[in-house]
């Protein structure tokens, strides 16, 4: 492989490192801390902000993730039409099975975080902190980003598979 490929991918797992583990630090770390902080409105607002800063890295980091992605499946030669993506028997080995694991939970993760970022968290934003529709937002939210670690979970499992032969 060229030494472009290798740095290719070294940025596709920083990226992976920096958005998986951004959402993994705030589910563990920062969320726990916060529920602790009082008064409601202005954990809503450390929440909110924490929220903002994050959804600019993290969709700067899917953006890489993309790029870099079908970078990767180009040297792999995974992108041809004949022989892989083309071809019914490929999908039905193992590699098959693990890239469509993994390209499907990118998927659903790339369309949870644009429900999460772009219209759970803005509407939770703007509820009143603390009344049944901030709480009830707030579990939303919760559950969405424990779905997206899952999924997250799926991609890393998936990931390594493939770096392994399948």
């Amino acid at each position: 492989m060229p030494a472009a490929y290798f740095v290719n991918v070294t940025i596709h797992v920083l990226a992976a490192l920096l958005w998986l583990g951004g959402m993994f630090f705030l589910a563990v770390v920062g969320a726990p801390a916060l529920r602790a902080v009082e008064p409601p409105a202005l954990r809503q607002q450390l929440f909110q902000e924490l929220g903002v800063r994050f959804r600019s890295v993290g969709w700067w980091c899917i953006g890489v993730l993309v790029i870099t992605g079908v970078i990767n499946l180009h040297y792999r030669h995974w992108l041809q039409w004949q022989g892989v993506l083309g071809n019914p028997d490929f999908w039905r080995t193992s590699t098959g099975h693990t890239l469509a694991a993994k390209l499907t939970a990118v998927t659903a993760m790339i369309v949870v975080s644009f429900i999460h970022d772009f219209i759970l968290g803005p509407k939770a934003g703007t509820a009143r902190p603390g009344s049944p529709e901030a709480l009830a937002m707030r579990k939303r939210a919760a559950l969405l980003a424990r779905l997206n670690a899952l999924l997250g979970l799926i991609v890393v499992i998936a990931a390594v598979r493939l770096a392994r032969g399948g």
